[in-house]
């Protein structure tokens, strides 16, 4: 018995068909090559503009970035808000937010306490000389000012003072001052309103504040037994043994009788 079979041939495709089929297949390769590698400079990007924010002390401005990577601006201000936003997560220790017309990366508010304390523990307390707080002050309350100008206030040179300041990055030079000889002119930084818990200068005390500060140091620095007694005398106690009032002290009797001879003038009895 034959058996006969049956040959099922698969229709062929026609050759428009597979063209358009290989095209289209190369199109979507050249998509996805193309997503994969603009999604991958996208990351370089974000992570080029991360690191800038953290290297550089001052904020940086959005035009700033743009010209330094050759980017347009649009794009350096998605990825800043991309930033912004996985920065602001509660598991990140640091910020990067708007700061004086930039960008700034820093500590989260909330844990500027745990901060400070544990960076206590790490470096010692800014210690200055008196010449190095006397300078400093000069400066912070004249600025600009000229190393001559300052001498001429504190009486001394203090060319190894200003060096001082200037390593602790507390002054900078503030350009040359407009007289015979060119000399430099000096002004206080931002690293000097940090260190003295100021956020401007305007914060400083006045001179006056100054004085009474320095008055009330003085009175606390001299011994009790050394101090002039102002306060009013107190009233004399009788004496048991004479049994009436004792004769006033000398410098009782010569208060009593200046309030004396005060009252009798107020009254017109003088």
């Amino acid at each position: 018995m034959q058996h006969s079979e049956e040959i099922h041939e698969a229709p062929e495709t026609a050759p428009d068909a597979r063209a358009d089929e290989a095209t289209e297949t190369v199109f979507v390769a050249e998509v996805e090559s193309s997503t994969s590698l603009q999604e991958e400079l996208r990351e370089t990007l974000k992570a080029v503009i991360e690191a800038a924010i953290y290297i550089t002390d001052e904020p940086l401005t959005v035009d700033q970035i743009s010209k330094a990577i050759e980017q347009p601006v649009e794009t350096v201000k998605e990825v800043l808000a991309e930033l912004v936003s996985e920065y602001a997560q509660p598991d990140r220790g640091l910020t990067v937010r708007e700061l004086a017309g930039g960008y700034k990366m820093g500590t989260k508010p909330e844990h500027h306490e745990s901060i400070r304390q544990f960076v206590k523990k790490l470096q010692p307390p800014l210690k200055l000389s008196l010449p190095a707080l006397e300078t400093l002050a000069v400066i912070a309350y004249k600025q600009p000012i000229t190393a001559p100008e300052i001498m001429e206030i504190r009486g001394v040179q203090g060319a190894g003072v200003l060096k001082t300041l200037l390593d602790r990055r507390l002054i900078a030079t503030g350009g040359r001052k407009d007289v015979v000889g060119k000399p430099i002119m000096y002004k206080t930084t931002k690293e000097f309103l940090v260190q003295f818990g100021l956020s401007s200068l305007k914060e400083l005390p006045t001179l006056k504040e100054f004085e009474e500060l320095g008055r009330m140091a003085l009175t606390d620095e001299i011994p009790e037994e050394a101090q002039t007694p102002y306060e009013t005398p107190a009233p004399l106690e009788k004496s048991a043994d004479a049994g009436g009032d004792e004769e006033p002290q000398p410098v009782q009797a010569e208060a009593e009788q200046a309030l004396a001879d005060g009252e009798g003038e107020a009254r017109g009895d003088g």
